[in-house]
């Protein structure tokens, strides 16, 4: 985990990309007190772990289904489509599908251990939090550790996405969402640790994978909210893996691209001159 002193930063969208629905600005000062987080999101290893350890049955397993981008279903699993969600056909419901069966029955993660785990609903989250003793980071905390001591860039690195060409993030790449123009064809979540890190030491805050946030989206609604993006974000419809980008789902809601990372206090005498 990365130790953060915190203090106030300039959190919010200064550029006015953002969809005003989601409310990333207006730009603000926030105070945050000192706080450590994990540096990547959790993975598949980690959540077995905690699985094989408490016996824990997340909310996909429990209701039996979960969502699963058409691209990745498994071929063994194409009888098990239960439909495709209003508004995002590309989102398809698959009996069986859950955090160790990402692409529905015939899938699993054997030889991806360290990639992050998706299909874990907010209750899903806390549930690892607790067992870890640890807790889901807030909004402002996860911003401010996903900046990387940058306020006001785009990106965690900067404001360019792709700076000399260089790829920093895992989205969508090609026609979405129908084709992937990745070697192969591929698409969907790559390791936790792959890519550079941020200032602060994090990694994949733009891309791989939503990350839980443990905010309401708003008071009153029971959703929360979600920060960073994921595999799936392409500029065509959804360039919501800006930092400053934030959206929100139902706490019992489980997807492909939605995972999490894990944040504890520290005490407020906490004083260092580098996070780390």
């Amino acid at each position: 985990m990365a130790q953060l002193p915190g203090g106030a930063f300039r959190m919010g969208d200064p550029f006015g990309e953002g969809v005003p629905e989601d409310r990333e600005g207006p730009v603000r000062e926030v105070v945050v007190a000192p706080f450590a987080i994990d540096t990547t999101a959790v993975s598949n290893g980690q959540f077995a772990a905690f699985a094989s350890a408490t016996g824990y049955v997340t909310d996909a397993e429990r209701f039996g289904s979960s969502y699963v981008f058409q691209l990745l279903l498994h071929p063994g699993a194409r009888s098990r489509v239960l439909g495709r969600v209003a508004g995002a056909p590309w989102w398809l419901a698959v009996t069986g599908a859950a955090w160790h069966r990402p692409e529905g029955p015939g899938s699993d993660v054997g030889d991806r251990a360290d990639h992050p785990v998706t299909h874990v609903s907010h209750r899903d989250a806390e549930a690892y939090c607790a067992w870890a003793g640890l807790r889901l980071p807030t909004e402002a905390e996860w911003e401010y550790a996903a900046r990387g001591g940058r306020e006001g860039a785009r990106y965690p690195w900067g404001d360019e996405l792709a700076p000399g060409g260089r790829e920093m993030c895992n989205t969508f790449t090609g026609d979405f969402p129908v084709r992937s123009e990745r070697p192969g064809g591929r698409t969907g979540t790559v390791p936790v640790t792959a890519y550079r890190p941020n200032g602060f030491g994090l990694l994949n805050t733009s891309g791989n994978v939503w990350e839980w946030c443990a905010d309401p989206w708003e008071p009153g609604s029971g959703e929360r909210v979600i920060r960073g993006g994921s595999y799936l974000c392409h500029s065509s419809y959804c360039n919501r893996y800006r930092v400053a980008a934030r959206s929100h789902n139902t706490p019992d809601s489980s997807t492909g691209h939605g995972g999490f990372r894990c944040a504890h206090d520290l005490p407020r005498t906490f004083q260092e001159s580098e996070p780390g």
